[in-house]
Order: structure tokens, then sequence, then C-alpha cells
């Protein structure tokens, strides 16, 4: 089961995706963890979800998507379950917030809120990094090779091929 979460293929392009989308919701998560780059924090996040109605216990749990998940992304460390949780987030925020507005952005000012083109963008990158794995560069990467390794030493312990 281990090897299932941990597998990828040393693929750049998977590396560049998953780095990309990890600074971005490490930035988003920052900003409402720990209030950097102009956020919020995390009191206020959590009472601004309340509002919206939103259980505290999934605003907590969606902090901690953005935060931990961006940060597991940067170092390619339990990958697929980082991605999981972005892809949630995303797809409640798409649901519950920016369906009502469209796909389009609000780069004019025209519209009440925004829509929803960049939470499908993040959701299809996670999405791929949930069925691809962490790419070349990753922790994730690394325990599985050490994994891996361990197996063949032993006698009769070879680990299972890679079918991707």
């Amino acid at each position: 089961m281990l090897h299932k979460l941990l597998q990828t293929r040393e693929d750049p392009l998977l590396t560049l995706l998953r780095l990309c989308l990890g600074i971005i919701f490490f930035a988003h998560g920052a900003q409402k963890a720990l209030g950097w780059w102009g956020g919020q924090g995390f009191s206020t996040t959590v009472n601004g979800f309340t509002g919206m109605g939103i259980p505290a216990v999934f605003a907590i749990l969606a902090i901690l998507a953005e935060f931990l998940g961006g940060i597991g992304l940067l170092f390619g460390l339990l990958t697929r379950i980082a991605a999981f949780g972005i892809t949630m987030v995303m797809a409640v925020a798409v649901f519950l917030v920016h369906a009502p507005h469209g796909l389009f952005m609000n780069w004019a000012g025209n519209q009440q809120g925004e829509g929803f083109e960049y939470h499908i963008l993040a959701i299809a990158i996670s999405l791929t990094l949930m069925v691809r794995g962490a790419g070349a560069l990753s922790i994730d990467h690394l325990i599985d090779r050490a994994f891996a390794g361990a197996h063949t030493r032993r006698p009769g312990l070879r680990p299972a091929p890679f079918h991707g």
C-alpha cells in the first residue's frame, strides 16, 4: 500500500506541476494560517468560513489542506494526499462560492465575485498528481526507492513492477 501511495515516475513535468501548485497553495495557506502576505490569519479565516455557513471543523481542514498540502507538494511528501486535500478544497470553493459568478475571473471588477477558472486548473493539476505521483526530485520517490531497495536485498522479496 505504501508503494502505491508513493510510487512515481522520474518525470520533470510532474515535478514542475507539483512545485507550481505547491508554491501557490503554500502562499494561500500561509495567508489563512499565519496571516502572511496580506492574509487575515487563522482565527479570522475560520470566522469568515463559519460566517458563510461552513462548519469550523471543515474551515480548519481547508486551511490545513492548503497550508500543509502546499508544503507537502513543495517537498513531494505524501503528494497524493496533499493533492487530494487541495482538490476537495477547490471543489467546495467552486460549488459554494464561485459557481454563481461564472467561469471567468473578475479581472475588470465588473461582477460581484470571482469565477472558477483558477479552481478548475488547480483541480486538473491536483488530479494529475494524484494519478501520476510527485515526479522527480520528491521525497515520495526517495522513500519509495529506498523501500523497494530494502525489499530487493531480502531473499525472496522483490518490489512490485511499475505499471503506469
